[in-house]
């Protein structure tokens, strides 16, 4: 039976690469135990991202957004349902692949940077490579050639506390591209910034995009998800609704 149930993902997942759609989840669910109380903070959800799309997630706070991220994200494991990335069913899979597939598959964008603040910008772009194993020459002019995607050569040595805000971002998403990754995930990536330098970060995903980048944008705001090319509007966990926006193509 474990077999042919095996099979079956396995003839799934490579319908889905054929297909080029780069996510897919089946009924996924994330349920927490709260006393004698189940939250459904993810309740069923089905959602299909092809490769080169650019999609925002959005939805008003306890929506169960930020919980469906950190599922596409594989930070978290569904209770039940089921998740491809790529073809390969990762919501099968073990806590030591998950961190394999969350460093190969996907960049990370957050509100906070995430930032080293007494390393350059070269070296916290480089960082995921140094977890990976890459050697030193190479990842450093991967690491570059991440910071000139983002018009950042020219800050490449300076520190966190150097830069400006929108700079500080500039080197988070040099430091999410620098691993050439499947999808890049952005979460609420304009929060701590003003609303000119979130434009000009806004501009700069639009770029990463039309390069073939898939981006997918957590956001509360519509202004900001009005950005994307599909906004897939969450409440009470569920998809409310799936649409295009002027921008898609």
């Amino acid at each position: 039976m474990a077999t042919a149930v095996t099979e079956l993902a396995e003839q799934r997942g490579e319908q889905l690469k054929r297909d080029n759609i780069v996510i897919r989840t089946y009924d996924l669910w994330k349920t927490y135990i709260m006393g004698d109380q189940e939250i459904n903070a993810v309740s069923g959800v089905d959602i299909e991202i092809k490769r080169g799309e650019y999609v925002a997630i959005m939805g008003p706070s306890g929506s169960g957004k930020s919980t469906l991220m950190n599922l596409i994200g594989c930070l978290d494991s569904p209770t039940r349902g089921q998740y491809y990335i790529n073809g390969s069913l990762v919501s099968e899979m073990t806590d030591d692949q998950l961190a394999r597939i969350r460093n190969k598959e996907i960049g990370f964008v957050f509100q906070t940077f995430n930032l080293l603040p007494r390393a350059s910008a070269l070296h916290n772009v480089e960082l995921p490579l140094i977890y990976s194993g890459t050697p030193t020459d190479v990842r450093i002019e991967r690491a570059k050639t991440a910071l000139r995607q983002v018009d950042l050569e020219e800050r490449m040595y300076h520190k966190p506390n150097e830069l400006s805000g929108g700079q500080r971002q500039r080197v988070a998403i040099a430091r999410a591209l620098v691993n050439n990754p499947s999808i890049l995930l952005a979460d609420e990536p304009t929060g701590n910034l003003d609303s000119a330098t979130g434009n000009e970060i806004m501009t700069l995903f639009e770029r990463l995009y039309s390069q073939g980048n898939t981006i997918i944008l957590v956001t509360h705001e519509l202004e900001i998800a009005m950005h994307a090319h599909r906004i897939i509007h969450v409440r009470d966990g569920k998809v409310e609704k799936d649409e295009l926006t002027p921008h898609a193509k």
